[in-house]
C-alpha cells in the first residue's frame, strides 16, 4: 500500500493510497477514530474498510489527522481535522478527476468529521458512518442530510449508547430521494472487537445494494 505525503493546512499529512488505474473508477476516503484516544489510519476497522473499497475497484485514501503519526500539527478539536479531511479529498480528486462516484467513511470521531465534510462537498454521493459519537457531538448540522448512507453501531457500545445513535438517525431530515439506513450489530462494542468481519460484511452488502440501485 503506497505511502503518500501531501500538504495540509497544518503542514504535511501522512496517508496510504491505492490507485485504481481503470478510467472513471470511483473514489473513497476514510477517516479514523479520535486522535487523542489512539485513533490512527491503521485502526483495524479503517484498514479493513480500505481493502473492502480496494476490492470493489475504488481508488482509496486513508490518512492521519494532524498530530498523528507523521502528520504535522496539533489536535484541533474537530475544526482543523475537518480542514485536513477537505485537503485529503482535494488531493484524492486531483488524481481522479473523472471519478464517477465519491464515498466517505468515518469511524467514531471520524464519523463526525466525515458528516461535516459531506455537508460541504456535494460531490460526495454516499457515506458509511460507523459508531458515530452521537452522545458527545452535535449532529444537528445534518439538516437536511444531502446524500444517502449507512449508520452502523453495536448494541453493546458503552461509549455511545445505542439509543443515542437511534435518536440521531430518527431526527435526520432528508431531501427527496435520500435514504438513510441504520444497522445495529448484535454483541458489538464501540470498537467492534471480534466483530470487524461482520461489520465489513454489513458495509459491503450495503455497497452492493447501492450499486444495484444505481444500475437500475
Amino acid at each position: 500500500m503506497p505511502e503518500v505525503i501531501f500538504n495540509g493546512p497544518a503542514g504535511r499529512i501522512e496517508g496510504r493510497y491505492h490507485h485504481n488505474k481503470e478510467q472513471n473508477s470511483p473514489i473513497a476516503i476514510l477517516l479514523h477514530p479520535h486522535p487523542q484516544f489512539g485513533g490512527t489510519m491503521n485502526n483495524p476497522i479503517v484498514h479493513e474498510l480500505h481493502y473492502m473499497f480496494v476490492n470493489r475497484g475504488y481508488s482509496v485514501l486513508r490518512f492521519n489527522f494532524r498530530g498523528v503519526g507523521r502528520s504535522q500539527g496539533l489536535f484541533d478539536n474537530g475544526a482543523g481535522e475537518l480542514s485536513d479531511a477537505a485537503s485529503a479529498l482535494d488531493w484524492l480528486q486531483s488524481f481522479n478527476r473523472e471519478a464517477r462516484t465519491c464515498w466517505i467513511a468515518g469511524i467514531s470521531f471520524g464519523a463526525w468529521i466525515s458528516m461535516q465534510l459531506l455537508m460541504r462537498r456535494p460531490e460526495i454521493s454516499g457515506f458509511i458512518s460507523i459508531a458515530p459519537l452521537a452522545k458527545h457531538y452535535d449532529f444537528s448540522f445534518l439538516a437536511p442530510c444531502p446524500a444517502s448512507g449507512l449508520f452502523v453501531n453495536g448494541d453493546r457500545d458503552s461509549v455511545t449508547p445505542p439509543d443515542s445513535v437511534q435518536a440521531l438517525v430518527s431526527k435526520l431530515k432528508t431531501q427527496k430521494g435520500i435514504k438513510i439506513e441504520h444497522q445495529v450489530l448484535p454483541e458489538a462494542n464501540h470498537f467492534f472487537e471480534n466483530k470487524i468481519e461482520d461489520l465489513v460484511k454489513i458495509c459491503d452488502d450495503y455497497l452492493n445494494k447501492r450499486s444495484k440501485e444505481s444500475e437500475g
